[in-house]
Parts: structure tokens; C-alpha cells; sequence
């Protein structure tokens, strides 16, 4: 059975030590503790275990990702409509940079899990593209392919980001 991957991105406005940034600060462990709890939850990337140099890099420049695993698209919207996500989500532009496109959704064969690479190139194609079977978002999302799932390219990662900043 198919699982659903999302990655989701944010551009933080000021460094993550500063006393602007303490409300999600606090609120990040009991969100990520809400959706670990959350019906159709598989997984979740943690920074520890992808320490890539492009993850680094990545967040040295003063982005976070979210990286997980659901059971389905609805699984996922019921974790994002839930209050206690909305909640912090609703002063989202206290804390982030806008950001074109900031969420990426794609279908997972059965025991995969996505890497970073992978997610930034989804998430680079869902930009340049728009949605598709390789990479959707919300308000297109497409059901699994029966089989294997739809590979992503480029293979490499593209310097996307250039030009978002804050």
C-alpha cells in the first residue's frame, strides 16, 4: 500500500536563538508530539539522522523542514486542520519569510522513506512544473499509481532557493 510523503518548508525571519522566534520555539515539540499521536502517522525525519552536507547547508541558511510519512492525504489533513497545529500556524507570518512554494506531496511505495534530497528535487519540480503525479500539492492531490510510484528528476537538487530570502 502506498504512503503519502510531505515535505514542508519555512524560511525563518530571524535566527532560531532569537527571543522573537520563543512561542514556536516552545510550541515546535508538543506540535511534532501531536502529529506523532495522530491517526495515519508513519514517520518522521529527524535532523540527526540526515546529516547530508546539503541538509546542513540547508538549515545553516535559516530554513527547517518537516519531513514525513503518512497513511493518506486525509490522514495528513486531519493533523493539519487540528487545532492545536492551526494554532500555531495562524502567526506562521511572525516567524517565516513568505516562500512560492513551500509544500510538496508525493505517494511512496510501501517500507520507502523519502531523503532530503529526494523532497527538495519533489519540491523543486512542483515549482517549476506545477502538480503532477511526482510531485502535488493540497489543492491538486493525486491518487497512488497502481505498482511502483513515479520516480522524481532532475537527480540532482537545484539551487531553488536562490533569490527567497528574506
Amino acid at each position: 500500500m502506498p504512503h503519502l510523503a510531505h515535505l514542508n518548508i519555512a524560511r525563518m525571519k530571524v535566527d532560531w536563538d532569537d527571543p522573537e522566534f520563543r512561542d514556536f520555539r516552545e510550541a515546535l515539540d508538543p506540535v511534532n508530539r501531536s502529529a506523532e499521536e495522530s491517526p495515519g502517522y508513519l514517520w518522521r525525519l529527524l535532523s540527526a539522522e540526515d546529516d547530508s552536507p546539503e541538509m546542513v547547508a540547508f538549515e545553516n541558511e535559516g530554513w527547517l523542514l518537516n519531513l514525513t510519512v503518512w497513511a493518506s492525504v486525509e490522514a495528513l489533513q486531519a493533523f493539519v486542520r487540528s487545532p492545536g497545529h492551526l494554532a500555531i500556524m495562524r502567526r506562521r507570518a511572525e516567524w517565516f519569510a513568505p516562500v512560492e512554494v513551500r509544500v510538496v506531496l508525493w505517494w511512496l511505495d510501501d517500507g520507502e522513506r523519502p531523503t532530503f534530497a529526494e523532497a527538495m528535487r519533489r519540491l523543486e519540480r512542483l515549482r517549476n512544473e506545477g502538480p503532477s503525479q511526482a510531485a502535488f500539492d493540497f489543492r491538486t492531490p493525486f491518487p497512488p499509481l497502481q505498482g511502483a510510484q513515479a520516480p522524481c528528476y532532475p537527480p540532482e537538487p537545484a539551487e531553488w532557493a536562490q533569490g527567497e530570502r528574506a
